[in-house]
């Protein structure tokens, strides 16, 4: 028999996901550093858990077939449990957002090839819309030498989700540029996008996506974008002086802690009902260019679903694609349009040039 273990199961989204998974009757072995928080919610959905240190992880993977990765920050969990994961052979799954977890997967991609594991980051939000945008973006256009990629999220964010764009923002700006990450002026780069609600204001983002759809498409210039209000693109432009002080651990500590006391995520009414809108555009060496939108499911529903429907294909995989992987090169570009609540995605022509 499978089992699959659900790591960081009582945080916000982990709990999600427990209780969703618990409804389809499926059986997670749910875990955790924190033994009151795991065992009550283990005892309230009748399933087995396991409390531990990740440190401690190899030896608490016994029996497991898959882990879902779900407690960060993932910068700093996401790499010991995928070593742990590659030593006991058991398949990884994340819901990360965070770009160096792509990175490390991408550097245990023969390790874990040697071991007969998939390493696959970001099945939730992160990154499974835009990678399957990107995906097919490039079966469009696969002469493409450019990639763009941008999302509108709801307001109500949870505190994980404010704290990777915090975290992000204070390491300044990032491009991919000529198939390297490369250090850009946080803010420095603007554009007017449509992500299909509306033409807005945006700003270049330093997200996953740099390292994700890269693998995806192997596309050697990519920027991500998320609208903004002008004055709050004037007012990041401003901050670029702050951002060494955001990265220094005791100020970010601080904010970690504040956005905790002061940020409780949407409410089941709000991850119902708001959608998500993502955006990308690729352009080729002649200058044409193919643009791509859809309209997805709430950004917390979609990562149950997307998180959900990663563990159960993989446990059902007979002969999985091993090594490091991103959604879509595990899943397939259509993995987006299999998630409730999400599609079409519409691929066109366009005209014009961001500015």
């Amino acid at each position: 028999m499978t089992k699959w273990l659900l790591y960081g199961a009582n945080g916000y989204t982990g709990e999600l996901i427990a209780r969703e998974a618990r409804k389809r009757g499926l059986e997670p072995v749910l875990a955790g550093r924190n033994l009151t928080a795991v065992k009550l919610l283990a005892e309230d959905l009748g399933l087995d858990y396991r409390v531990f240190d990740l440190r401690d992880a190899d030896a608490r993977l016994s029996g497991i077939d898959v882990v879902l990765h779900c407690a960060g920050p993932f910068s700093v969990t996401a790499p010991p449990m995928i070593d742990a994961c590659v030593r006991t052979r058991t398949h990884y799954l994340d819901i990360t957002g965070e770009m160096d977890v792509f990175d490390y997967a991408r550097e245990i991609d023969g390790q874990a090839r040697a071991a007969g594991v998939v390493v696959c980051p970001g099945v939730g939000f992160d990154v499974i819309p835009t990678d399957c945008l990107a995906a097919a973006l490039h079966q469009a256009m696969p002469e493409a030498t450019h990639l763009r990629l941008g999302f509108e999220l709801p307001l109500a964010l949870s505190p994980g989700t404010v704290k990777t764009i915090l975290d992000g923002m204070a390491a300044g700006g990032r491009a991919r540029i000529d198939g390297q990450i490369t250090p850009t002026p946080l803010g420095g780069r603007t554009a007017r996008i449509d992500f299909g609600n509306g033409t807005k204001p945006a700003l270049a983002f330093p997200a996953a996506d740099l390292h994700s759809a890269h693998h995806s498409t192997a596309i050697p210039n990519i920027e991500v974008y998320l609208p903004m209000p002008s004055p709050l693109i004037r007012a990041t432009r401003i901050s670029r002086r702050f951002t060494g002080l955001l990265a220094r651990p005791r100020v970010r500590d601080a904010a970690h802690m504040l956005i905790d006391k002061t940020v409780k995520g949407p409410d089941a009414n709000q991850r119902a009902t708001n959608s998500a809108h993502v955006w990308g555009e690729t352009t080729d060496p002649a200058g044409r260019r193919a643009t791509a939108r859809i309209t997805t499911a709430n950004p917390y529903r979609l990562t149950i679903d997307g998180a959900l429907t990663a563990v159960t294909d993989l446990l059902a995989a007979t002969a999985p694609r091993l090594g490091a992987h991103t959604p879509a090169t595990l899943f397939g570009a259509d993995l987006i349009t299999r998630l409730p609540g999400s599609g079409p995605l519409t691929i066109s022509p366009t005209e014009g040039t961001l500015t």
